[in-house]
């Protein structure tokens, strides 16, 4: 894997020891490889300790407990942008995007590139559909602050409209993805996510397909399901667990708090899933959400998104499914990590280890600071890891 790039793993020189690799000090810089995408990461995190005169973000919505939002285009009976209105749902509702991306009958017949004359001008048509999924009738509700019962319902209209999109003809990839807050662009406060199916499997999750196929060929497991068993050894990035799923921040994390949500059991789909791990996988992301609200006591934004396998492959089994989570906030509640200058123009940079990040996150409760009392909301919120046995399932 890697050696098709001049600036790969493998071709680095990089010496590959069983032994523990060395944690990144506060005095060092080094780059960190991510195996899923080919790509590298600059950790320099003596940054994080600079003098900050730029943009402070407001600390956003968070405490407010506004059940209905009568100007609220996604609240249960209201009218939207179309002057459709929207039934008088309870829980999850989903619709057909008013403003699709992606558009018109997906078309199975089309097929390669279309060259305007150049191999520099080429383009591919693409159709498809757009979701949105409303995650619960409350408007001021969030993942973080929902039950793992009242979280279940979403990934199982997740796992449905996975199954529902991709019978249609022409549909080979299906992207679930959320945008939480005004500062990662969510346009619009209530609880929802939304879904784009495609003819075509988008950049990132056709890289990392690529790349877990790469793997798979020279070993026995999934990448993903041996990246968790290293990362049970090596024990500084993992945050918290259940019996189906992990949570940790990887050894390559670009984002501050950056997560990764792992199946033990190895699946290519939301359709592979039992009913006990769609549960799993509603705790699981209760928790995180929850730890993360906790970090800076605010709504903490991030952009979230499931990577599955594309339909069409040949070879599912080498695909693991995951979530990922892309939080902007790096030192407080109103100071962000901005993606820019040397990030757009060379590689990702982080300022804070991922050890770090992950020590952060593992001490915070999973109780989320709203609940608490006044008299205990200025407690340090560590909780004991509850974690389960050690072992990868399903490898």
């Amino acid at each position: 894997m890697g050696n098709k790039h001049s600036g790969s793993r493998l071709d680095s020189g990089i010496r590959q020891d069983d032994d523990r690799l060395e944690r990144v000090s506060n005095s060092h810089t080094e780059r960190r490889y991510n195996p899923l995408i080919d790509d590298w990461v600059l950790v320099s995190c003596e940054r994080n300790d600079r003098p900050w005169t730029g943009q402070i973000e407001g600390r956003g919505a968070g405490s407010e407990d506004v059940s209905y939002d009568s100007t609220c285009a996604l609240c249960p009976g209201n009218a939207r942008a179309t002057g459709e209105n929207n039934p008088a749902y309870v829980g999850v509702y989903v619709f057909d995007n008013d403003f699709p991306a992606l558009s018109g009958p997906v078309d199975d017949t089309l097929d390669g590139s279309f060259r305007g004359g150049s191999d520099l001008f080429v383009t591919q048509k693409e159709t498809g559909r757009c979701r949105v999924v409303c995650f619960s009738d409350h408007h001021s509700m969030t993942l973080a602050r929902m039950s793992t019962t009242d979280i279940v319902p979403v990934i199982k209209c997740f796992v449905e409209q996975t199954g529902e999109l991709l019978c249609e003809p022409g549909v080979n990839h299906v992207q679930i993805f959320e945008n939480r807050g005004e500062i990662m662009g969510c346009s619009n406060p209530h609880p929802h996510g939304q879904i784009w199916a495609q003819g075509h499997a988008p950049t990132l999750p056709a890289r990392e397909m690529r790349a877990m196929a790469d793997y798979r060929t020279g070993h026995k497991a999934t990448l993903l399901s041996d990246y968790y068993a290293e990362e049970v050894i090596r024990a500084e990035r993992l945050v918290c667990e259940n019996e189906s799923f992990a949570v940790v921040v990887p050894f390559w994390a670009a984002w501050p708090f950056e997560t990764l949500v792992i199946p033990k059991r190895a699946v290519a789909m939301l359709t592979d899933l039992r009913d006990d791990e769609v549960e799993a996988f509603a705790d699981i992301v209760r928790r995180i959400t929850v730890r993360y609200d906790n970090l800076f006591q605010t709504s903490f934004p991030y952009s979230s998104g499931i990577h599955q396998c594309p339909a069409d492959s040949e070879h599912p089994d080498v695909f693991h499914l995951h979530m990922h989570f892309f939080p902007p906030l790096l030192r407080s509640a109103s100071i962000r990590k901005f993606m820019v200058g040397y990030e757009m123009l060379a590689e990702a940079q982080r300022d804070l280890s991922p050890e770090a990040a992950a020590e952060q996150l593992r001490q915070q409760s999973e109780i989320h600071y709203l609940q608490y009392s006044d008299s205990h909301r200025d407690r340090p919120s560590v909780v004991a890891s509850t974690m389960p046995k050690r072992g990868v399932a399903g490898t």
